[in-house]
């Protein structure tokens, strides 16, 4: 049984492998938010029970065991996301800190009753692809809204970022998941996209439309 800080750990290096591959312990650090010392101590202990492999100067990756857990932190996490936002109502950008905190319940009843209760979702309130019992994923195509063309046509269906200045600047704006969406104009100065979402017109910066996730409906 790992302890929370070897789970946060775990999940931390699963994220960041998905980018790049081996993980640097910097890396690990920035995300954790403490010392590369603390980091380097940490990992020698997951290493000796056989949750990563780690090699100086090369990096951090997990093994089959580590994956495992790992991604069953992620499937505790991304399920009771989904409950907080279906059965009580909070909003998107309320949920990431509750679940962090959840995701540590060691029950597996429990979590299999929750994945039944929510009728075995598929993704998360942020789109994000939840895992089922045996680790599998849906698969899942997505599209960057910065890749969109002129008249393109698309369905929100998630995000990647998803910190809460971001998701409620999208709520302000009313791009939220299942809005469908209408490429208008690209500004070629500055790569701002204007959008029309319900019958309106906004414009979204280049910043904001790289983090949204589309399934492009074709062009108009």
């Amino acid at each position: 049984m790992q302890s929370f800080t070897e789970e946060n750990y775990l999940k931390i290096i699963y994220h960041l492998a998905e980018k790049t591959g081996n993980v640097q312990t910097n890396a690990i650090a920035e995300q954790m938010q403490t010392k590369p010392a603390s980091v380097t101590d940490m990992i020698k202990k997951l290493a000796e029970k056989g949750f990563v492999d780690y090699i100086k100067y090369q990096g951090v990756t997990l093994t089959e065991k580590g994956k495992n857990a790992a991604i069953e932190i992620v499937r505790k996490h991304r399920l009771w996301e989904v409950f907080l936002v279906d059965k009580l109502n909070f909003k998107w950008d309320e949920v990431h800190d509750v679940a962090e905190e959840l995701e540590h319940i060691k029950s597996t009843a429990l979590i299999e009753r929750l994945d039944e209760f929510l009728g075995f979702p598929k993704s998360d309130p942020h789109g994000d692809p939840i895992p089922d019992k045996n680790g599998r994923f849906a698969v899942t195509q997505f599209i960057k809204l910065i890749d969109l063309k002129v008249g393109n046509q698309g369905t929100i269906t998630g995000v990647s970022q998803h910190s809460s200045a971001f998701l409620k600047h999208l709520e302000k704006l009313g791009l939220t998941l299942g809005k469908q969406i209408e490429i208008s104009d690209v500004t070629d100065f500055d790569g701002s996209v204007e959008i029309l979402i319900a019958g309106k017109q906004i414009n979204i910066s280049r910043e904001v439309a790289k983090h949204i996730l589309t399934s492009s409906n074709g062009k108009n």
